[in-house]
């Protein structure tokens, strides 16, 4: 009979693992008020919870407010509560710029990436800074209006108040799940059951999905509960709960999924087999199409198997398309350096919300577009805030055949970088959402790029002449489609009567919050009747509209199937169905 030690010793291994994972998920504690209670009594040693309001915003992704106020803007998301428990529809709280689905279909709508993975659906963002750094046990998001659109918190390793930058930055995900209809737009407490983690942190993120929402989504405060020494649980009263085994499931794919990039794409020695089975009786291609459904960290892991798919897995051909948005937290100059080979062919690239605090640099980018860039049509670079003027310079030196450039709230980006943008004549589409740029880079982008389709300038606060931009869009972008002018502050009935005669293929125009319109002037009515291509118009906050504006786009606009005169004297939305 073989001896049992060797599997007792297995057995005991696996129950000290176990009691150390079930120390990672301890209880957690709970508080209704903000003050300092003691946490669980059986979690070793007695920790004094901290509860603390966010004290800064430091980073979003887009916002319903001005640059330069605090009504509907993500600020309204430090310090106390401004409306809750309060329910409706407050300038105090924080909202973001977009609910429901209809952005995905109207004319200015993206393309989706392929190979995004079902478990990311994060639209949007916003960065919370806390005083403290605290392992956190609670995250209270408290909803005015319209809940239910975060999708997932996130905690930072790095202390946003610190001097010295860590050499590290980690993510965790505290708590994910996809967008789910809440039934009524009243207030709400929203604490969902969070996962433990190794550090404390005073740097919390959430990421949100409206699509399911029939209004913009209200937040008001975020409250951070948390403790200040790691909370360890005494062992005779811990019990072991076999979920937390698959908890680190989770944990890997979100932080080993990219780890991966970094590690195994340079894996160059692959075991020998005598046969690759039925894959060797498949053609190239078949072979291809099937890899062609695997999403990035899944070609990375299925590398590793032996040569034959090692080949396929770094075939160019399957990084035609490629979004490392789902990935952000863990793209850095490394995970470009091993991607540059497979990348030579890529036409379309992802980098949205990545390379923040310091993890890719402005020599990694530009390195990485010197090999890869000769065949890009279609950028992608929201949020990138480690952008500046030499990333933008490089982008028009390497990329010429690029049609489509998102510089969507890069707002890093000195105002005389843009001119670099006028270099690239093909641009189809470019998105400049909260941007630095200024009315001369921008004349000579008009100017230069006459194939624009689509143009986002929506919050551009540093343009002095919106009637000087607009004649010269009139004059020059004759195949204009889609125009983002929200929250421009200046445009007149002159400009609009300028881009109305020479943009007569508009499907899209945004004038919301543009408080120089004024209907007596009859530039809704010429607007109607020179632009009859119109599918949505929005002019939302115009207290001007009325009904005779009405009247004219029903009468001139057949093909209207949005329109936007919410916040005005008629008070509605409509929306035309064909």
């Amino acid at each position: 009979m073989p001896p049992v030690f060797p599997m007792l010793t297995v057995l005991s291994m696996f129950y000290y693992m176990c009691l150390r994972r079930r120390a990672r998920t301890a209880t957690r504690g709970e508080m209704n008020s903000r003050r300092a209670i003691e946490s669980n009594t059986r979690a070793l040693p007695i920790n004094v919870e901290i509860v603390q309001y966010a004290k800064e915003v430091l980073d979003f992704s887009s916002h319903y407010g001005s640059e330069n106020s605090m009504s509907y803007t993500m600020w309204n998301l430090a310090g106390i509560p401004n409306v809750y428990p309060s329910s409706g529809d407050f300038t105090q709280t924080a909202v973001f710029r977009t609910y429901g689905t209809w952005w995905d279909r109207c004319p200015s709508a993206r393309l989706p990436f392929k190979r995004t993975p079902s478990t990311f659906c994060s639209q949007d963002y916003v960065e919370l800074a806390f005083e403290e750094p605290v392992y956190p046990t609670a995250v209270h998001i408290l909803e005015t209006y319209h809940p239910g659109a975060v999708v997932r918190i996130l905690a930072c390793s790095a202390n946003p108040y610190s001097q010295n930058p860590p050499a590290e930055v980690r993510w965790e995900v505290l708590w994910s799940e996809a967008p789910t209809k809440v039934n009524g737009p009243q207030a709400r407490q929203f604490t969902p059951c969070i996962k433990q983690i190794n550090f404390p942190t005073n740097l919390i993120r959430l990421e949100v999905n409206s699509s399911l929402l029939d209004y913009y989504t209200e937040l008001d405060a975020v409250v951070l509960h948390g403790v200040k020494e790691r909370p360890v649980l005494s062992l005779k009263t811990s019990m072991i709960d076999m979920n937390d085994i698959d908890e680190d499931e989770d944990e890997e794919k979100f932080g080993c999924g990219m780890d991966t990039l970094n590690k195994q794409f340079s894996i160059v020695t692959l075991r020998e087999w005598p046969t690759n089975g039925y894959f060797d009786k498949l053609p190239y291609e078949l072979i291809q199409l099937i890899l062609s459904h695997l999403a990035v960290p899944d070609l990375c892991r299925l590398a590793q198997t032996c040569k034959l798919l090692y080949q396929h897995c770094c075939d160019p051909l399957q990084y035609i398309h490629l979004s490392l948005q789902p990935y952000w937290a863990r793209i850095n100059d490394t995970s470009l350096e091993y991607l540059q080979s497979r990348c030579t062919l890529i036409q379309w690239l992802n980098l949205s919300w990545t390379g923040n605090r310091g993890a890719i640099s402005v020599s990694g980018f530009s390195r990485f577009l010197k090999v890869c860039g000769s065949e890009l049509v279609r950028l992608e670079l929201s949020c990138g805030h480690f952008l500046n003027e030499t990333c933008l310079e490089v982008i028009t030196e390497m990329c010429p055949n690029l049609q489509e450039l998102n510089l969507s709230s890069c707002d890093k980006i000195p105002p005389q970088a843009f001119n670099h943008i006028a270099k690239v004549g093909s641009l189809k589409r470019l998105i400049l959402y909260r941007t630095k740029v200024e009315q001369t880079a921008l004349l000579s982008i008009l100017n230069f790029c006459s194939e624009l389709q689509h143009l986002s300038l929506g919050s551009c606060v540093m343009i002095e002449d919106y009637d000087l931009i607009a004649s010269m869009m009139g004059a020059k972008c004759k195949k204009l489609r889609s125009l983002d002018l929200w929250r421009c502050k200046n445009i007149t009935e002159s400009g609009i009567a300028e881009l109305a005669s020479g943009c007569q293929l508009l499907e899209e125009l945004d004038l919301g919050w543009c408080p120089t319109l004024q209907s007596s002037t009859g530039c809704f009515t010429n607007l109607a009747r020179k632009l009859p291509n119109l599918q949505k118009l929005f002019l939302t906050a115009n207290r001007s509209v009325c009904d005779t504006d009405i009247e004219e786009l029903a009468a001139n606009c057949t093909h209207l199937r949005q329109l936007d005169i919410l916040v005005t004297f008629i008070f509605m939305t409509i929306s035309f169905v064909n």
